[in-house]
């Protein structure tokens, strides 16, 4: 079965909506801290988003691994830059991460069809 990360996104988005509107004070709180965490500052905002990708990667999270995926594309990032980054979780997380890095791979891949 082949995961297409674009479905992935928007399903888990139409439910994150669902959350703001049933726990908005949560919600808009775990916001401010991506946005904060994700800001450019001593690292840049790409920088920030392969390791968030990686994290994403090594916690085995598809949610993650796609919406990471879409950000780092829309911030430019090559296929190059993804897969070397991939290979740094495969290096710290063995077999099982390598299973995650291809669908990373993947999830970018998709993400740049559009």
């Amino acid at each position: 079965m082949t995961k297409d990360y674009r479905d992935i996104t928007r399903d888990i988005s139409a439910y994150m909506a669902e959350m703001r509107k049933l726990t908005p004070d949560a919600m808009q709180g775990f916001s401010a801290m991506a946005k904060a965490a994700t800001a450019d500052g001593v690292l840049y905002k790409k920088t920030k988003e392969l390791i968030a990708l990686a994290i994403g990667v090594t916690q085995r999270c598809d949610g993650c691994i796609g919406f990471h995926a879409k950000a780092l594309k829309g911030l430019g990032a090559t296929r190059e830059e993804i897969a070397e980054v991939m290979a740094m979780c495969v290096y710290m997380g063995g077999g099982p991460a390598l299973m995650y890095a291809a669908d990373a791979l993947r999830a970018w891949d998709q993400f740049s069809e559009e």
